[in-house]
């Protein structure tokens, strides 16, 4: 069923996503989810294959938005925090204590550190997506990798990140160097 429709099915995920390189990435993503099917009979074969791929189109789709929604709280969050580290008193929220402005100067400050800590293209493919605002395919084009080479370096990083965030507060435990020595 796949085979003889794969044509027509990249036609339709071509339009739906306008991105031939999602396209094919759905197109693959289908494959492997039709391998997997363990039904029964199908009444009809091609429309529960185009569903399936209208489906995976539309899953992406809410998980780009998420991603966006994430990302766009995470940056003005830091935005705001990378301010007030530098005095701009318009970022400093009058709620806020002492205190809680110190720990926000060290979240921002173990941020930065991880930030350079991070593998080079890790690095390179965050702040080109993240400082720059520029897409996944806009990075993929510049450092010319695929666009899911940018999507695992860009993972690899927020991982890293939360990581060394999780890490922050006046209850976190020290950090580590890189040869295993605790700093303060």
């Amino acid at each position: 069923m796949y085979d003889s429709h794969r044509a027509a099915i990249l036609r339709f995920l071509r339009a739906r996503t306008r991105d031939a390189a999602e396209a094919e990435d759905v197109l693959q993503e289908l494959w492997i989810r039709l391998r997997e099917v363990r039904s029964g009979p199908i009444a009809n074969a091609r429309a529960y294959v185009f569903q399936m791929a209208n489906n995976l189109v539309l899953d992406r789709e809410r998980e780009r938005r998420r991603r966006q929604l994430r990302d766009r709280a995470w940056t003005e969050q830091a935005h705001t925090i990378l301010q007030a580290a530098d005095g701009d008193p318009q970022a400093v929220d009058p709620g806020r204590t002492p205190e809680e402005l110190l720990s926000a100067t060290q979240e921002c400050n173990r941020l930065l550190q991880a930030i350079q800590g991070l593998p080079e293209a890790a690095r390179r493919a965050f702040c080109l997506h993240k400082l720059e605002e520029l897409s996944h395919a806009q990075v993929a084009a510049r450092l010319g990798i695929s666009r899911s080479g940018v999507e695992k370096h860009i993972a690899l990083a927020m991982k890293h990140l939360r990581r060394a965030l999780l890490d922050c507060g006046p209850d976190a435990p020290p950090s580590s160097t890189t040869d295993g020595r605790k700093t303060s």
